[in-house]
């Protein structure tokens, strides 16, 4: 069984799709041992709803060096699902290849510092793409930087906002996010 952790900030909409689609099957040998936020969020709450070890650790110079304490050691892969701190350099060295991450956008486009939720959505917009999606990528220390492991767009249209972005962004990212777990461990 591979013990996946997984990093929240918010609601934990990801999360909960990564824990119904181990409990279906759709990701398989697999359970999230633990759930860590940066920050009092939903998120917590629904890792307790499932009896999932859960930890709050506030975000600040010191989450990265805290973070690393609690992993257990025989973590699988770490999960950044609606994450929005920074983690060190260091962090991200000593889990090299095993932290994955989502992104709102078809990475390299409108990744890096301050994109990031809506953000991104209005980026998109006002560049006047033709398409948008959604990107699972390897963490590195770059911000967006690590190479991608799964990528799924759809067209912008011209009726689109940065609201119906968000929408169908959430929608390809449901779908991609279990299939891009699974490749990682191997499934």
């Amino acid at each position: 069984m591979k013990n996946i952790v997984i990093l929240v900030s918010g609601s934990g909409t990801n999360l909960q799709r990564i824990i119904d689609s181990i409990e279906s099957g759709d990701i398989q040998n697999a359970k999230v041992s633990l759930v860590v936020a940066d920050r009092e969020c939903y998120g917590l709450e629904r890792a307790a709803n499932h009896k999932i070890d859960n930890v709050l650790i506030p975000r600040g110079k010191n989450f990265s060096s805290e973070l690393d304490k609690i992993i257990p050691q025989d973590t699988d892969l770490i999960v950044l699902a609606g994450f929005l701190s920074i983690l060190k350099p260091e962090f991200c060295e000593n889990w090299n290849g095993k932290i994955i991450n989502i992104h709102p956008a078809l990475l390299p486009k409108f990744g890096g510092k301050g994109m990031w939720g809506m953000n991104v959505h209005h980026a998109v917009i006002e560049a006047g793409e033709k398409e948008s999606g959604a990107t699972v990528h390897f963490v590195t220390s770059g911000i967006d930087e690590g190479e991608a492991i799964l990528q799924k767009s759809f067209e912008v249209t011209e009726n689109d906002t940065a609201e119906t972005l968000a929408e169908k962004v959430h929608l390809v990212e449901y779908e991609i996010f279990p299939t891009a777990i699974n490749k990682v461990l191997g499934n």
